[in-house]
């Protein structure tokens, strides 16, 4: 067993976290959100989408929010371009990285962009070209890579597809997502070995959903292969829309309160990271979504 020394974590939290929330978010909420991750230490923070405001309303202030947010050097601002409009829409804002997406499901690919898993990455691959051209980095969400709302387990081989479509279009970097949160370490370690088969271990990470309370058995289970880089969300905001009972993101908290007790470097400061998700906690009127932040808060509290 050869763990890693450090772990990269990018917080998805104002882009994947948030797009799904019933009420608006203002955008001066979101900047807030991730002036205080930054502030933490996260230096890869997913900050929003160009995607139309018809289908994801949340995420409709984007020029706003990308605008309000005091950069720090070092910290590498994604946004997610789902097309050639969304990239286009997303240069003048300066991301220093793009993200697109495709599925392992064919159902979930059809009922989630009307398309089949091909056709999906014959769109995206324009958008590929255009953003590597212009020195903006790219990374692929790989959704339903261990199970779908609508086809049950997903084989590993559909991964190994997909992410052998991703390499063939340039995608320079790919996550293996678990978006309703039914893996297991097993699957999951089977879904990253397929992704393996077109990517090095450098370039590839894991997104994992805590519905059933397995995101950090499956977060130990690829550290484990030699994985580093991972998706979180402060708070563990999100969810996913197309599946029911589907929970938000592992928590960024929960996250590093475990890789710091391993020793696990993330260079990110936890009660930093709890201030951040108890602010957009509070402004969405719940506690964090994080065992590592109730814990911490209350022993706050009791002083």
């Amino acid at each position: 067993m050869s763990l890693p020394a450090k772990v990269k974590i990018v917080d998805v939290g104002p882009r994947d976290g948030l797009q799904n929330e019933p009420a608006p978010v203002p955008a001066e909420i979101k900047i807030g959100l991730v002036q205080r991750l930054q502030d933490a230490g996260l230096k890869n923070i997913e900050v929003t989408s160009y995607v139309s405001p018809q289908w994801v309303p949340q995420m409709a202030d984007n020029h706003q929010v990308m605008a309000g947010i005091a950069r720090q050097q070092g910290v590498v601002y994604s946004v997610l371009t789902p097309n050639l409009k969304g990239f286009a829409a997303a240069l003048p804002d300066r991301p220093d990285e793009i993200v697109v997406f495709g599925s392992a499901s064919e159902a979930f690919s059809q009922k989630n962009i009307n398309c089949s898993i091909a056709q999906s990455i014959e769109r995206f691959a324009p958008v590929v070209q255009a953003a590597r051209a212009a020195g903006i980095a790219v990374r692929g969400a790989m959704s339903c890579a261990v199970g779908c709302p609508y086809e049950g387990d997903v084989a590993p081989e559909r991964v190994a597809y997909l992410a052998g479509l991703m390499k063939q279009i340039g995608v320079q970097h790919v996550g293996v997502a678990d978006t309703i949160g039914v893996g297991t370490p097993r699957k999951v370690r089977r879904a990253v070995q397929a992704a393996l088969q077109h990517y090095g271990i450098d370039a590839v990470s894991c997104h994992f959903h805590d519905t059933y309370g397995q995101a950090l058995a499956n977060t130990l289970a690829t550290l484990e292969m030699g994985l580093w880089q991972y998706d979180s969300a402060v708070a563990g905001l999100g969810g996913c829309p197309y599946a029911r009972g589907a929970t938000g993101n592992v928590a960024t908290e929960d996250m590093v309160y475990m890789l710091h007790g391993m020793d696990i470097e993330t260079g990110i400061d936890l009660d930093k990271l709890v201030d951040a998700g108890a602010y957009i906690s509070r402004f969405l009127g719940r506690k964090p979504h994080s065992r590592a932040a109730s814990a911490l808060l209350a022993r706050r509290a009791d002083g």
